[in-house]
């Protein structure tokens, strides 16, 4: 077993501020949210990226330690866990209305940054448990479709008009929410149908992985609703919005205003490291479990995130994960320092 591994438990101090926010009162209910997008993208201002990559005989030995992936089996407890605990915790009438709102965007944060994050690493994996893994983490944020569209649409057609999750030159993050949320659900939809279709199988079959998670989804807020009460599964989801508006604020900053080049047979170049944006600042690299290193991922999707290689020739963001989202949601500043970044690319290319 590797030490070096133990430097992925560092984010799950946000657990631990979710637990006492969750379990108290004030500014706490606030304290994931200030750690996440406060204090760590002014830490990353100050903090040199870090380039470094394992070499081949280190990245085969850590990509058979175990240790890796008990680490991402651990979050899906956790994430229940705190689910539940944010759940009960939310009966309480003796919470103010920004207390409530603080409690609501902590647990949103754990939906987006563990519950989707850690289910994207362990949906590409090929074990069918992991998968399950996957999919359950994903039910925390209802959105399970993105195990379909993710895997079969989107590996497939990023940084292309076809790729709904890749953001457009120019494209405000805002309008990129409404045309990435409902065209990625239609197209897991159209995956899942022709997938059926290949089978000979009727489209509302019960093997249609669309319909299966529809019917999961919705038993899962009807349970919430019956155990608890409407109000708690509003503030449900609350949370899994804000949870799936995480990710795609990810999406919208891992691969904005870049294009794979159409060959003259209609098919595209394969997707290179130049068509994903990176970070190699430490801290949103923990926090994500290597997402930022984005360009290898794509290159294989099948490698392990402890693996993720840096790559001198994928673009690189102005700084990291966590910053830039926060930058891109002021439209103006973002396309200022970005387009800057994009022309560049272009006369390079």
């Amino acid at each position: 077993m590797q030490t070096r591994a133990f430097k992925y438990l560092s984010p799950l101090i946000i657990y631990v501020l979710a637990w006492l926010a969750f379990t108290g009162k004030g500014w706490i209910t606030w304290s994931p949210m200030l750690y996440a997008w406060v204090l760590m993208p002014v830490l990353e201002l100050f903090i040199n990226p870090d380039k470094t990559n394992l070499s081949a005989a280190e990245e085969e030995m850590v990509k058979k330690d175990r240790i890796y992936d008990y680490l991402l089996y651990i979050i899906v407890v956790l994430q229940f866990g705190a689910l539940y605990v944010f759940l009960t915790s939310m009966q309480t009438t003796e919470l103010l209305w920004w207390e409530i709102t603080g409690r609501i965007f902590s647990m949103g944060l754990l939906c987006g940054t563990f519950g989707i994050n850690v289910a994207h690493e362990l949906g590409h994996r090929v074990n069918k448990y992991e998968q399950v893994f996957a999919k359950a983490l994903l039910l925390t944020s209802l959105y399970i479709h993105f195990f379909i569209e993710h895997n079969k649409g989107h590996h497939k057609n990023v940084a292309t008009p076809e790729d709904p999750s890749s953001a457009r030159y120019n494209e405000p993050v805002f309008t990129f929410y409404f045309r990435t949320v409902i065209f990625s659900y239609l197209s897991a939809w159209k995956i899942a149908n022709n997938e059926m279709k290949k089978k000979g199988l009727p489209v509302l079959h019960w093997k249609n992985e669309m319909l299966q998670a529809q019917i999961i989804q919705l038993l899962f807020v009807a349970g919430i609703f019956f155990v608890f009460s409407w109000q708690i599964t509003l503030y449900f989801l609350a949370a899994a919005t804000i949870g799936f508006l995480l990710l795609e604020t990810v999406n919208y900053i891992e691969h904005y205003g870049l294009q794979r080049k159409q060959r003259a047979d209609g098919n595209y170049e394969r997707a290179m490291p130049q068509h994903s944006w990176n970070s190699n600042h430490i801290l949103g690299r923990l926090m994500l479990f290597e997402l930022s290193r984005h360009s290898d991922h794509h290159y294989l999707a099948s490698k392990k995130y402890q693996v993720l290689q840096h790559h001198e020739d994928a673009p690189q963001l102005p700084t990291g994960y966590p910053g830039s989202m926060i930058l891109s949601l002021f439209p103006p500043l973002w396309f200022y320092v970005m387009n800057k970044k994009i022309k560049q690319l272009q006369k390079q290319s």
